[in-house]
């Protein structure tokens, strides 16, 4: 059995009091529902999805040039065939 947590009211709002070892950093959390009915899971926030790269290519604006040199050229991948799916 998992460490339990404290329901209370604060104005209009339903709020948790969550176990010290069970805190989050931050200031939001999200919710999704839970494999079983009923279930919520808490999570912390994850960066946001647009439905595109919105914000990879914003967090990558943010980079300076400088940094990205050379950055994978030296990478190599080596020749990769595919293999045939009737063979």
């Amino acid at each position: 059995m998992g460490e339990i947590g404290k329901l209370f009211r604060d104005g209009d709002s339903q709020a948790v009091r969550i176990p010290d070892r069970f805190r989050f950093e931050g200031t939001e959390v999200e919710f999704r529902p839970g494999p079983n009915p009923g279930e919520v899971i808490l999570a912390p926030k994850r960066m946001e999805r647009t439905g595109s790269f919105d914000a990879f290519f914003k967090s990558r604006a943010e980079i300076p040039d400088w940094e990205l040199e050379g950055f994978l050229e030296d990478r190599d991948q080596g020749v990769h065939e595919r293999d045939d799916p009737l063979a």
